[in-house]
């Protein structure tokens, strides 16, 4: 009726309408839920007539609804009915409008459970219907997910929302945002904020929206966003509003989805960027905008959390306009916060750094200006006070301009505007922001660099007058910029940088320096450095002063010391780069410079200069000097009154540095002034001076002699003579120190002459004299002054030709070959060059210059050793005499013969230092040159020294013997090199041992027994001696050895370095021997092999990748074999190498060593020593990282992912995953799993061998602990269940069952034909718990996910499964089997099935175990397969119900949980089983066990509880089975057939009276006689079935059968109690046992009476009475007597007269005998349940007792009554005694 038909006419419409208003008038309330279902429809439907008399019917109609259903909810609407019309085409509006009225009416009536599912459906082409529609159905939904999803969302209802698509989701979710997004505006605000008034009015419709319905709603709308799974972009939003709500549980709810749902969000998508802008600036500045739509920017809240996403988005710094909108929004904007303020400059220096340069160019000046507009503290507060942007945001203001100074320098280059703003901000603003600020002031720096030059003068200006500012901050940007803005030849900036090396920051002055480029020595051009004249002229023109020549009396230094040591430093180092320029572009420095340079210098030499100024000036000085003698000599000829107080200064080097001036001075002197200087200085050196003043006229007094006799100036021998005598006598006279400094100045005499031809009156010569004094100043500790000694000595020796004197100095140095001071070493090994002869060094570079010594200059230990070339100048000696070529020869043979090969490594060492020297020194020498196969042997021979410095010489002197040598020496040279680095090489030379010889450094074997040292070779072999073992003195000698040929290794690698950077092609023949070698030394244990092989390494090796690419397969199987080398050094470095060098590998290159390199990881883990596995480790961890590789096909080829799989799984599987190391173990269960991850369906040809190894590693690595802790699980009272569950859970989050998942998902028909015999296999022998486990819910998996590919399989694996279920014992491995086989059974045949179900439901008849079996298979059945064991039910459930009432509690309740999980209404289905159940009912009462029996009596128990008479068609066959079983033997458990009996007869007891009467004497006798039974729990049965029986039948003839014999029975059982009558509570507990059957006899009594005729019992009267007056004796407990008051109870009611009373006398007798029975047990028993008893049989006494009175015992009863009322307690029974009372007394007794 909801259409109309097109032909009906307006006419009929009324008509039907009219009675359908009269039908809706009639109608009651309960009935109008189906009325209405036919009238609306057609009532709204009919507004589609333009009748108005139609119309206004129907008005009618709608309004008695209204009326009636608006205060009745309980009436429903048909929701479906007009939610269908809606959805019709054509339909007219008017028509709609009232539909979505009514539609919203019917779905607030739905009950709540129907809603859910309702709402997804009206969300369906939403995006059809009009606004104000869509409004109205989006509020309907969110109605629900208020009410219904606040909590949660079930998943099939969240599927529904994931199926709307396109428009209408976009509708939907953006409702769902603007509801999220509400907040109930204050009064004073029209409308919520992100929201438009429009937006407002659609979310809160009628109802307002507040409190808990609106945080319900919005929790509802979470859950529902949540289950709809959407993209991260789309959800982001949704969140983001929630977590910026006003409630609690909303913004929790919110940020939690957010981190897990939407945390991967593209914030670079520009689509997204642009919806959270427009949320964040709202329609503001959108033009043409209606003002209900205008949206209001978000909640502040909201708006921090956005500034948030932007400061990380680079769409957002892209996004112009908005973008600038959003910054001014934050800064400016109405309401904002100091939070939203600084986020709004945070977002700035975003933007400044990733903004687009288009982009940049509109935004950054705009933003430039009103960061300035805030920095200048234009923008206040409301309240006009300083905002809080000068802390917190000012800092991101100052950031902000950095980067956009680094972005667009242009807008700052042309003025300085800028630059003067920040360096007066470093001055004025908080000490907070200097940092800030000195870190934008340094950005800015670069802005200028390019600058106009007039700008850059500014610069300048600007810097000088901040370089000296009070804050560190100014000094330090205005340093910087002198630094980076200038170029090094830019003198003013230079100044600055000099003048701020004194300043009083350490970083200051580091960057001064580092802006005069001080510290960078090579690494700047010559060509950099300013002209020496233009900055000399530009610090003159600061200090004019400088120009004029400086006086040590001056005090005050017109710059600090540090200023001028910078200044110095520089200016010389632009004096030397003049020079540079000099000779490369032959010009010449003019002297000016150069004379200013020394009127600078003289300035820096003044007091008031620190000492390390005085020294480096004059050394500066000697440096001007050296290059331009005469100019300096002519300019201090006339000053030496100036440099004589130098040479008393209190540093050595100054007090050095005024002597050599005052030497070359004398150049130009005259002999006069001369002689008058020495003779002055000569007796200052007498005289009582300052001790320096005395050491500076000695060191004087030998530069001026030398001068004098380099020059041959005319001075006297006399005074020559003088002051040799006066130098001898100070070396044999004074200190140490001043006698080194006398040796010293007689040595540059030396160098200019023979000393022992100008000896006066002495026929010996100067060492002669000196040797005693010499030998004994060499045991001083005074190394500088012995050095001096010892250089001296060669000095001396250059021009001496005598022999004698020679050996003299010769001995005096060789003395020196113990000591083991290094410098005294080197400085032996610079005499014996002197003494050599020809020396690359002149007397004039000696004493003209800085010149030190030749072993300071070469630095043996720091630099690399350059041999010096034999084309240069030599020091002119004495070399074709005789006595040279014998001391040459004395040399030789003290080094050979004696130190090279000593047994002592100090003499060894020392021989190295000197030989080394002579072959440095004097290399070209002929006779070195002759020489240089013996000394490269003996540099060979000292590469095995322990003594690194013995061993680095020795190899530095091999790399100069290899450049001395020819081609022949050099070929030889690199043979023995390579051999030694191999381990070929032999020694040729042995070395005899002495006593004291040492073969172990001191420490590397311990202690002797004795505690002693075991280092030398005696200490060695006494230990050998004591311990009875004479050959270990061999085995010393061999680990001796073996440590030398690694030290020699070592030696040989340092030699190599040098030489093969000159080797060149020679080396490539050896290349593929060494390569492999070289790269495992480099991991040697031995950090000085490392750096050794190091060094061979980068000099053979110019491309180390490529070397290595081209010799991986000789590198790698070197490596492989010597990582199982006995020596624990080889496999650790072999081990590190391998883990290095195959990083990165493709397969091609490690195919074929890939499972070698495996087995040596394996094995290194495992190996004795631990520095080995700790290599091991890292070896494991690289190829675990490359085999991942590898095998992962997104990043390796299909084809060689699969071979790498064929190599390293099986190896895994079978070596690694079993092996019985731990680690090993789980590197090997990890890596299969990254296989699994990564290989893909390349791992299908192994899967078979991979998920059975996966299986048996469930059980095989499982902690064996847990083991332990199972057997004895019940000793400390953990149920062994749960442990299982425990081990099981444990084996399921496991790496091995996380690879079994993956091996699921790759599974094919192929690899199933493979695997299923294997898990067959597995089925029937696998071991442990977790495998069994594993196998079974692997195949449960299986099932699930290949149903289709697996069913050719299902008919093989059920019968293992089935059979696995019967043979396990542990109930979880059972209940796996069981599920494995019921999904199995699901795609099994028909016949298998049948079979299968037949065997399982024969199980409950079999044993415990095979019973458990049962009712797991059955759960698992029903569970997992229903659908196909549906059609088994009849055989199915009549099991499990009987099984339910087995004696096993456990086995019981399993078949009880199975029936309740199974069974829904319980009658029902035993009504429709009912057949089968009474068949295995009967099958169980004639079984031959027990248990079957007792089984079956307590299902029919409750069968005839459940089903009542519904059990009468099958009475006949279970009482004859249960009568069956009564007779006969007693066994445990029988009475519980009488019972069932008992039940039988209670429900079917209609049909037994009615259909076979005669029956029930057969029951009640066979009850009767089990009555009498011995077994006391038996009779009692029979005595309780008996009585139901008797009640059930209700037949009077009962009375006259059974009587008797409970006659019997109740005389039997008191005739066994005589104890005495005794006070209540003492007997009662003496005669419960012998009492306890009486009770339910006499029950059977009471039900006999009730069912009797009263003739009956009047012929008994005797009988009861009797029975009566025994039972109410005190003898018996109050169970008996509460019986015998109910049997009383039932005697009065059948006595109750009702006429003539034919009974009085039974009555009297009864009173009489009853009455003193029954107050006697209310005054003596304290129980309160027996007075009620009592007072009510009392109660119907006086009853009886209104018909025969006995007044002679009345007054005794009346009384013991008014007795009894005063105290009892028990209000109840009070009330009926009281009663009893008022009816005697009504009475008149």
């Amino acid at each position: 009726m909801a259409e109309l038909p097109t032909s009906t006419s307006d006419a009929q419409i009324e008509e039907v309408l009219d009675r359908m208003l009269t039908s809706l008038a009639l109608a009651d309330d309960n009935k109008l839920t189906n009325l209405l279902s036919r009238i609306l429809p057609f009532s709204i439907s009919a507004l589609a007539s333009s009748s108005p008399s139609v119309r206004k019917l129907v008005m009618e109609i709608l309004s008695h609804v209204n009326k009636r259903v608006k205060h009745h909810r309980e009436i429903q609407l048909p929701l479906m009915d007009l939610w269908k019309m809606y959805g019709e085409e054509n339909v007219a509006s008017i028509v709609r409008n009232f539909l979505i009225i009514y539609i919203e009416m019917a779905f607030d009536r739905l009950p709540l459970e129907e809603k859910p599912t309702i709402a997804p459906q009206m969300l369906t082409n939403i995006s059809r219907l009009t606004s104000h529609h869509q409004s109205i159905i989006l509020r309907i939904v969110l109605k629900v997910f208020g009410d219904c999803y606040s909590a949660k969302i079930d998943e099939t209802i969240g599927n529904k929302y994931q199926m709307i698509t396109g428009e209408d989701r976009k509708i939907f979710l953006d409702f769902c945002l603007w509801t999220l997004l509400y907040q109930p505006p204050p009064h004073s605000m029209g409308c919520p904020m992100g929201l438009s008034s429009y937006q407002s009015d659609c979310i809160t419709g009628k109802i307002p929206l507040i409190g808990d319905l609106l945080v319900k709603r919005k929790m509802g709308i979470l859950n529902v966003i949540d289950a709809m799974d959407l993209p991260a972009e789309v959800a982001y939003l949704l969140y983001l509003s929630a977590s910026s709500d006003s409630n609690e549980s909303v913004v929790r709810r919110g940020e939690e989805l957010l981190k897990r749902k939407a945390s991967s969000a593209n914030f670079e998508d520009s689509r997204f960027i642009g919806r959270l802008l427009f949320l964040f600036n709202g329609s503001a500045g959108v033009e043409n905008v209606p003002n209900e739509h205008k949206v209001n920017p978000a909640s502040t809240v909201l708006k921090t959390r956005l500034m948030s996403v932007f400061c990380r988005s680079i769409s957002a710094a892209n996004a112009f306009p908005s973008t600038l909108q959003c910054i001014f929004g934050c800064i400016y904007g109405n309401g904002t916060t100091a939070r939203l303020k600084l986020m709004g400059m945070e977002f700035t220096v975003w933007v400044f750094k990733h903004a687009a340069m288009d982009q940049l160019k509109l935004m950054g000046p705009v933003i430039l200006s009103g960061i300035l507009k805030s920095l200048d503290g234009d923008i206040t507060t409301e309240q006009g006070s300083a905002d809080i942007l000068s802390r917190d945001v000012r800092p991101f203001g100052y950031q902000a301009i950095a980067l956009l100074a680094n972005r667009m320098p242009q807008l700052f280059r042309t003025k300085v505007d800028m630059a003067r703003r920040l360096f007066t901000a470093l001055k004025l603003e908080d000490q907070s922001l200097r940092l800030t600020i000195q870190g934008a002031t340094n950005s800015l720096a670069m802005a200028y660099k390019d600058a106009p030059s007039d700008v850059l003068q500014e610069i300048e200006t600007l810097l000088l007058e901040n370089c000296q500012s009070d804050e560190g901050e100014v000094r330090f940007c205005a340093v910087q910029w002198a630094k980076s803005l200038f170029s090094l030849q830019h003198c003013p900036t230079r100044f600055i940088c000099m003048l701020a090396a004194a300043d009083p920051k350490m970083d200051i002055r580091e960057m001064a320096i580092g802006g005069l480029s001080l510290k960078e020595e090579g690494k700047v051009s010559t060509d950099d450095y300013p002209r020496l004249g233009e900055m000399l002229d530009h610090i003159l023109k600061k200090q004019p002063i400088l120009s004029k020549s400086g006086e040590i009396k001056e005090e005050k230094l017109i710059f600090p010391s540090k200023t001028y040591l910078a200044m110095v430093n520089f200016l010389v180092k632009c004096f030397l780069a003049e020079l540079a320029l000099q000779e490369t572009r032959k010009t010449e420095i003019f002297p000016d410079p150069v004379i200013t340079l020394c009127s600078i210098l003289e300035h820096a030499m003044v007091s008031d200069g620190s000492a390390e100024l005085h020294s480096l000036a004059s050394k500066s000085l000697v440096l001007i000097a050296s290059h331009f003698p005469e100019l300096v000599a002519a300019r201090y000829a006339k000053r030496i009154y100036w440099l004589k107080p130098l040479l008393g200064h209190v540093d050595y080097a100054t007090r050095e540095s005024a002597a050599r001036l005052l030497g070359l001075t004398c150049s130009v002197l005259s002999t006069d002034v001369i002689s008058s200087l020495i003779g002055e200085l000569l007796a200052s050196i007498s005289s009582t001076t300052r001790y320096e003043s005395r050491q500076g006229a000695i060191c004087s007094l030998g530069y001026i002699v030398s001068e004098c006799v380099n020059v041959k100036a005319d001075i006297s021998d006399v005074l020559l003579h003088r002051v040799i005598d006066s130098m001898l006598d100070k070396v044999q006279s004074e200190d140490t120190s001043l006698a080194s400094i006398a040796m010293q100045s007689l040595g540059h005499i030396g160098l200019r002459c023979a000393l022992s031809s100008v000896m006066q009156n002495s026929s010996k010569g100067v060492l002669e004299i000196l040797s005693d004094k010499l030998n004994k100043l060499f045991t001083g500790n005074d190394v500088k002054s012995i050095q001096r000694v010892i250089i001296s000595l060669g000095h001396i020796s250059t021009k001496e030709t005598s022999f004698s004197n020679l050996k003299i100095g010769l001995d005096l140095v060789f003395s020196l070959c113990r000591t083991k001071v290094e410098d005294l070493l080197f400085a032996a090994g610079e005499a014996l060059s002197f003494m050599w002869g020809e020396v690359p060094v002149t007397a004039d570079v000696i004493l003209k210059s800085n010149y030190s010594s030749l072993a300071q200059a070469s630095n043996y230990l720091i630099n690399e050793l350059h041999l010096t070339d034999s084309g240069g100048q030599h020091l002119d000696s004495v070399s074709g005499c005789d006595s040279r070529s014998m001391l040459q020869d004395e040399i030789l043979r003290k080094l050979f013969d004696v130190l090279l090969y000593s047994s002592r490594k100090e003499e060894r060492c020392a021989g190295t230092v000197w030989l080394l020297s002579l072959t440095m020194f004097c290399g070209h020498h002929p006779k070195i040159q002759k020489l240089l196969p013996e000394i490269q042997e003996a540099f060979t021979h000292l590469l095995g020294e322990q003594n690194e410095l013995t061993q680095e010489l020795a190899s530095q002197g091999m790399s100069i013997v290899y450049e001395l040598g020819d081609p022949t020496m050099k070929q030889d040279l690199i043979s023995a090199l390579v051999n030694t680095l191999t381990g070929s090489g032999k020694r040729k030379r042995a070395v005899k041992l002495a006593e004291d010889t040492e073969i172990f450094q001191e420490g590397t074997l311990g202690e002797g027994p004795g505690g002693g040292k075991l280092s030398t070779y005696k200490e060695l072999c006494n230990l050998a001696n004591e311990m009875g073992q004479p050959d270990l003195i061999y085995k010393f000698m061999d680990l001796a050895n073996y440590q030398s040929s690694l030290n020699s290794r070592r030696g040989a690698a340092f030699g190599f370095s040098k030489i093969a950077k000159q080797a060149g092609d020679v080396l490539q023949p050896y290349l593929r021997i060494l390569i492999p070698r070289l790269v495992r030394y480099q991991y040697d244990p031995d950090k000085n092999v490392q750096d050794a092989m190091g060094h061979i390494w980068k000099s053979i090796v110019a491309e180390p990748k490529k070397t290595i690419d081209e010799q991986f397969d000789p590198i790698v199987e070197d490596l492989l074999v010597q990582s199982g080398s006995r020596l624990w050094r080889s496999r650790e470095a072999s081990v590190l190498a391998l883990a290095d060098i195959i990083q990165g590998r493709k397969f091609d290159q490690v195919s074929k060593h890939l499972k070698g390199l495996w087995t040596v990881a394996f094995r290194a883990m495992d190996d004795i020593k631990e520095t080995v596995r700790n290599a091991g480790d890292s070896l494991c961890r690289s190829v675990s990282s490359l085999t991942a590789r590898l095998c992962d096909a997104s990043l390796t080829t299909t084809s060689d992912a699969s071979k790498t799989i064929d190599i390293v799984l099986p190896f895994l599987l079978a070596d690694g995953i079993f092996s019985k190391v731990s680690t090993i173990q789980k590197t090997s269960v990890t890596m299969v799993m990254k296989l699994s991850k990564g290989a893909g369906i390349a791992l299908r040809p192994h899967l078979t061998e991979l998920v059975c190894c996966m299986l048996e590693s469930l059980s095989g690595l499982e902690d064996q602990r847990l083991n332990y802790v199972e057997l004895h699980a019940e000793n400390v009272g953990i149920k062994l269940e749960k442990l299982e569950t425990l081990r099981i859970s444990v084996a399921r989050d496991s790496p091995m069952w996380e690879t079994l998942d993956l091996c699921l998902k790759i599974i094919d028909t192929k690899s199933l034909e493979i695997l299923v015999p294997r898990l067959i296999q597995l089925i029937r022998s696998g071991v442990g718990l977790n495998t069994r486990v594993g196998v079974a819910n692997f195949i449960t998996s299986l099932l699930q996910k290949a149903n289709s590919e697996f069913m050719p399989f299902t008919s093989a694996l059920l019968k293992p499964l089935f059979n696995a279920v019967l043979e396990e014992k542990g109930s979880a491995a059972k209940r796996a089997f069981a599920t494995a086989c019921a999904s199995s059974l699901k795609s099994a045949g028909a016949s298998q099935m049948q079979k299968i179900i037949d065997e399982t439901a024969a199980l409950h008849l079999g044993d415990r175990s095979a019973q458990i079996s049962c009712a797991t298979l059955l759960r698992s059945f029903l569970n997992i397969a229903g659908d196909r064991v549906g059609g088994y039910h009849a055989v199915i459930l009549p099991v499990i119900f009987v099984a339910r009432f087995e004696d096993d509690k456990d086995v019981g309740n399993q078949f009880s949980e199975v029936w309740d999980e199974t069974v829904g209404n319980e009658s029902i289905t035993l009504q429709l089983y009912l057949t089968e159940i009474i068949s295995i009912l009967c099958s169980c009462l004639i079984a031959s066990s027990w248990a079957s029996k007792r089984k079956a009596a307590k299902a029919i128990r409750s069968l005839c509880e459940i089903l009542g008479e519904s059990l009468s068609p099958f009475y006949q066959e279970l009482l004859k089975c249960l009568l069956a079983e009564l007779p006969g033997r007693m066994w445990e458990g029988k009475d519980v057939v009488l019972s069932a009996v008992s039940s039988v007869c209670s429900s079917c007891h209609k049909v037994i009276i009615s259909s076979d009467p005669g029956i029930k004497k057969v029951i009640i006798n066979e009850l009767l006689s089990a009555c009498s039974k011995k077994s006391r729990l038996y009779r009692e049965a029979a005595l309780i079935s008996l009585k139901q029986v008797i009640e059930a039948f209700g037949d009077p003839d009962t009375f006259k059968s059974s009587f008797p014999l409970l006659l019997n029975l109740f005389d039997g059982s008191t005739s066994s109690v005589n104890y005495p009558v005794s006070p209540a509570g003492t007997s009662e507990e003496k005669s419960e046992d012998a009492t306890a059957p009486l009770e339910k006899v006499i029950n059977c009594i009471a039900s006999s009476v009730i069912v009797a005729n009263l003739d009956d019992l009047l012929d008994a009267k005797k009988e009861l009475l009797h029975v009566l007056d025994v039972a109410l004796s005190p003898v018996y407990s109050w169970p008996v007597k509460l019986a015998t008051f109910t049997l009383l109870r039932e005697l009065c009611k059948k006595l109750n007269p009702h006429g003539v009373n034919p009974h009085t006398s039974f009555i009297r007798d009864l009173v009489k005998s009853a009455t003193p029975k029954l107050t006697e047990c209310i005054g003596t028993i304290k129980i309160s349940q027996v007075h009620l008893a009592a007072s009510e049989c009392l109660l119907d006494i006086v009853t009886l007792w209104k018909e025969c009175p006995m007044a002679g015992e009345s007054l005794l009863f009346i009384e013991e009554l008014a007795r009894l009322c005063q105290v009892e307690k028990n209000e109840q029974a009070k009330s009926i005694l009281q009663r009893c009372l008022a009816a005697l007394q009504n009475l008149g007794i």
